[in-house]
């Protein structure tokens, strides 16, 4: 299991670093049905501000997530609020970093809130925002000493 809202303190940080791939924005595209036309047409996203397709900003929040599962705090967390800014297009082939911080722990409300920022391989924020999460509870010990 991850940290509880105890073992978590103000400056903790974690990240997480992909590639975004053709076939990551090939399955976000089939599973929800967004078919904008800045993901799948090329020829549409050249004349577009972009000038070129963009991956769809959920994935890089998504990476954010993935940060908050899997490394801070941890498996078991809960989220639930978010807010995030898209700052810059991520493209297809972009190294995208995220980056998570504990900006504040509260724990009498057992939650804790979390700044994220999302960089490409040139260092260029593509992503920012704020996230309060409940981490999991601590794990009781049967006499055993596993967990129940």
């Amino acid at each position: 299991m991850g940290k509880t809202v105890d073992e978590l303190a103000a400056g903790d940080r974690a990240a997480i670093t992909k590639i975004v791939t053709e076939t990551d924005i090939h399955l976000y595209v089939g599973m929800t049905g967004d078919l904008n036309p800045l993901y799948v047409d090329e020829s549409y996203a050249a004349h577009s501000r972009y000038g070129g397709r963009i991956a769809p900003g959920i994935l890089t929040a998504g990476l954010v997530l993935a940060v908050i599962s899997t490394r801070l705090p941890g498996a078991g967390t809960i989220l639930e609020q978010q807010r995030f800014h898209f700052t810059a297009p991520v493209r297809p082939g972009d190294a995208i970093t995220a980056f998570v911080e504990v900006a504040e722990v509260m724990p009498s409300r057992g939650r804790a809130r979390l700044r994220a920022t999302c960089k490409n391989q040139d260092g260029t924020v593509v992503l920012d925002g704020e996230l309060v999460v409940l981490p999991p509870p601590r794990v009781r010990q049967q006499e055993t000493g596993r967990p129940r």
